[in-house]
This record gives C-alpha cells, structure tokens and sequence, in this order.
C-alpha cells in the first residue's frame, strides 16, 4: 500500500466518512453483542472460507501472476480458519469481567475488568498475504464485539473484489465494509476516527498511518517490517546433520511466497568457510523441493511489475558493486513474473539490498565468526520483526534472547511463531507495536475498563480534613518503611 500521494478527492472522503458513520451508528445501538452473536459472526468468516476456498486460491494466483494452490491452503488458509477457530474455543472466557484484588487500605472495596467493545476498526491489509492478515486482525474484531471497515491493497485488484463481495454477504454490510482503491483512498481511511486501527506494512508507510491516526488520538497497532536475521552458529556448523537442519528451514523461510514475507529470513550471519556448503545445501534442498526450479507450479511469482523490476535492480546494484550471486534454484522460463531463489556473499554493505528489506528471493549471507559478532551486527541495526537462531546450547540460546530485541524469536525454527494462537505477534521500535493473535488481540481491540465499587460502609472518611491526630497517625503506618 501507498500513501505517498496524501491529498485526497473530498467526494471519496466524504463517502468513507459516511461508510464509517453507519458502523458507528450500529455499533451504539448495540454496544456490546453478547457471546452467542460474536460466535455466529465467527462462525460465519469459516463457513465463507470453507465455501469460497477455491474461489479466494484463484483470486489471489491472478494477483500474484502465480501462487499455488497449496501454498495459499497452507499459508493462508488453514492459519486464518485456526485463528477463528481459536477464538471460538476461547471468546466466551476473555469476555468475561476479571475480578483484581484491591489494596488493603481500601477495603471492603471490590474491583473488576470489564473488557468492552471499541467500536469501528479499521484494518489496513497488505498485498502480500492478503487473506491472512485479513481474517486475522478481523478475527480480533469480531470476537471483540466490534465492527470494521477493512482497506484491501490496490496491488490485490481480484482479491480485494472479491472480498467486497463475500465478506458483507457473510456478516452483513452492518457488520463489516471492504474499501478498495488506491492511494487516496488509502489516505482518507487512515484518517478517519476509528475505536483502533490495525495496518500490516512497511515502516515507512507506517510511519505515515501512525501520523494520519494521530489526528483523532486513534490508539494503532502497526505490525511492519525490517530486515530480520537468522545466525547459524560455528558450533552448529561442526554438526553436518545440525547444519543441514539450520539450511533447510532458513530456505523453506525464505522460499515460501517467494520471500514476500514480512517475518522471511532477510539475511543469514554465519561463519565465511560455511558460505560454501550453505550454498551447495541450498541447491539439494530446493533440486528435490522444485525440480523445475522456479518454473514449478508449487513456486510462487512475483506480486507486481514493479516489484519485479525492483528486485532486479537490486540484484544487479549488488553485483556491479562486487556481490556474487548464486542461484540455488533453476530459472523460470520467459514471461513468467518468477525470481529463483538467490543466494548473495560479499554485499556492498551501502547496497539496497543490504539496507533494505528485501521482500523477495535473495537471500545475502554475512559473515560472523562468532556469536558476539553477531550480536554487535544486530544490535547496530533496527530491531526486526523476527529473529531465528540455529543452535542448540541453552547458554547460545540465552545469551542471543537477552542481549537482542525482535518481535518475535524461533530457535531452530522459522516463520512459524506467527501460527502459534497463544503468543502475541508484533513488533518492536521500526518493526512495529502492539499485538495481536489469541487474547492479545482481543485485549487490543477492547477498552480494558476498569470498575471499582466502594462499600458504602468504609473507613476513607476517616482520612477526611480537618486532619488531626487520627490521620497522623494512619499516615505513619502507610508511609512506613
């Protein structure tokens, strides 16, 4: 998504203002749907993925010039149906009040949390897994008894279409509102007076959401980017087997969806002598994975005619500047916005492609003799999204978990942490803020208010002026050491 362009036609505004202004309008007339509406409109998004699941797999292969079918099954769909799945299991017990315990002095007192609808949503998606992170912020909604308005990506034309389609039909146009369009109008649905707004982007237009919002104090959760690191230690690279492990679940990280992923292992740090076999790995791994190499009906393309070019561009700025790239996969035949899997050593450190998130293919290793120096190259960079460290001692583990920052962590894993529905997914610093996913979600979407009831009988009048003795008194017992 762009906003580039932050002047917009006062026609479209004013029509998403008044878009916006009928939720509202239905959420104060019913402000706080009880369980059993929450679980229907629940129930409703599965049965819609279910129905249309072969309908939303083309939309989103037409968008993308190529997706597979079982990509968007194991990418898209089965995570989203989890997570509605999830909360259906769940809902009904993070609705309820949480009693707290109340300070001793202000007894018989009771006091209580009463998670409470915000109202409108608004949830910005991105192109590049643009049913996921549709039906998950939207899942956080719902079960939070709000309504949303959701702003699909321009560079999702059939996707978003068809959604404006399906998802009114399923919860009803009272419920929730699908906006297409492009910058403008992207502008416009940032700026407009929402309970929250939840966008999945880059950090530079999260950037220009977070100021938009800012404009009605709108509380946002923005889950963005950066270039997130995976270490393969020189301790895993003694162990072959450990290695290849390292190996295989760094290129599945980084060949699903192309890379077009905002978690993808953006760059590996490893030992320079180990570049070679990581290298040789990769081929094995990806020859027995996609024997057609990029030309596989299981490889997906790339999003957009402009981010094709970008990608090349960067490859050959890298490698006029002194990189050497080496394709671990076959290419895809001519005409086919497909990219194969790339792997870079020796990246001019100025390179886009070394200061950017790259959101594709290539895949730079960086040489790090040790751990340490490994920590040093993080922690002089932005946090990232995501973090994966390939070694098996608990003292590794610990020392990378406590001296490093990132929205989330796999040890000896990639990428799927964002599946798991008890843990909270997000940022931090230039990768984002908030959470979402499970509970974390709906407490993000909920006005946690807290309710303190007072017996009439209590002992507060006691510390009333005109104070004398009695307070002093009382006041040397609460202020003790």
């Amino acid at each position: 998504m762009n906003l580039a362009q932050p002047h917009f036609a006062s026609q479209e505004a004013t029509s998403l203002q008044q878009t916006f202004d009928g939720l509202l309008a239905q959420h104060q007339a019913a402000p706080f749907p009880d369980w059993p509406t929450r679980a229907i409109r629940l129930q409703k998004l599965i049965t819609m993925l279910l129905d249309h699941r072969e309908r939303l797999a083309q939309a989103i292969s037409h968008d993308f010039g190529h997706r597979s079918r079982h990509e968007t099954d194991l990418l898209e769909i089965f995570p989203s149906l989890e997570g509605l799945r999830h909360a259906l299991r769940h809902g009904r017990g993070w609705m309820r009040e949480r009693r707290v315990p109340v300070s001793l002095w202000f007894q018989p007192a009771s006091a209580r949390i009463q998670p409470q609808p915000l109202g409108v949503v608004g949830i910005i998606v991105p192109w590049n897994y643009p049913l996921l992170l549709l039906i998950g912020p939207l899942t956080s909604a719902l079960v939070a008894g709000n309504r949303a308005m959701v702003k699909v990506s321009e560079l999702s034309p059939r996707f978003g279409t068809l959604m404006a389609e399906l998802l009114p039909r399923a919860l009803g146009d009272d419920v929730v509102q699908v906006v297409t369009g492009g910058p403008d109008i992207a502008a416009a649905f940032s700026a407009l007076p929402f309970g929250h707004l939840l966008f999945t982007g880059s950090t530079a237009v999260g950037r220009r959401v977070m100021a938009a919002a800012s404009e009605h104090l709108v509380p946002v959760t923005l889950e963005l980017g950066g270039k997130s690191p995976a270490i393969i230690t020189a301790a895993t690279c003694l162990d072959e087997a450990r290695f290849t492990h390292a190996v295989r679940r760094i290129v599945v990280g980084k060949v699903l969806n192309a890379g077009q992923t905002c978690i993808a292992p953006d760059y590996v740090l490893l030992p320079r002598a180990a570049m070679p076999r990581f290298i040789s790995t990769a081929r094995a791994i990806l020859s027995q994975q996609y024997p057609e190499g990029a030309a596989s009906k299981d490889y997906t393309g790339i999003a957009s005619d402009r981010h094709f070019e970008r990608l090349q561009q960067w490859l050959r700025e890298a490698t006029t500047a002194g990189a050497t790239a080496s394709p671990v996969m076959l290419p895809a035949g001519p005409g086919q916005r497909k990219l194969p899997v790339t792997v870079l050593t020796d990246c001019p450190l100025d390179s886009a492609l070394m200061q950017e998130e790259i959101f594709g293919p290539w895949l730079p290793l960086v040489a790090c003799e040790t751990v340490e120096e490994a920590l040093v190259w993080i922690n002089q960079r932005p946090h990232p999204l995501a973090l994966y460290l390939f070694d098996d001692s608990a003292a590794t583990q610990n020392k990378v978990l406590h001296a490093t920052q990132a929205g989330g962590v796999c040890l000896n894993e990639t990428l799927v942490h964002i599946a798991q529905h008890d843990m909270p997914f997000g940022g931090v610093g230039a990768s984002g803020m908030g959470h979402y996913h499970g509970q974390f979600g709906f407490d993000a979407m909920s006005k946690l208010k807290p309710v303190f009831r007072q017996s009439r009988l209590n002992a507060l009048g006691l510390l009333a002026p005109p104070y004398g003795g009695l307070v002093a008194r009382v006041l040397r017992v609460m202020l003790r050491r």
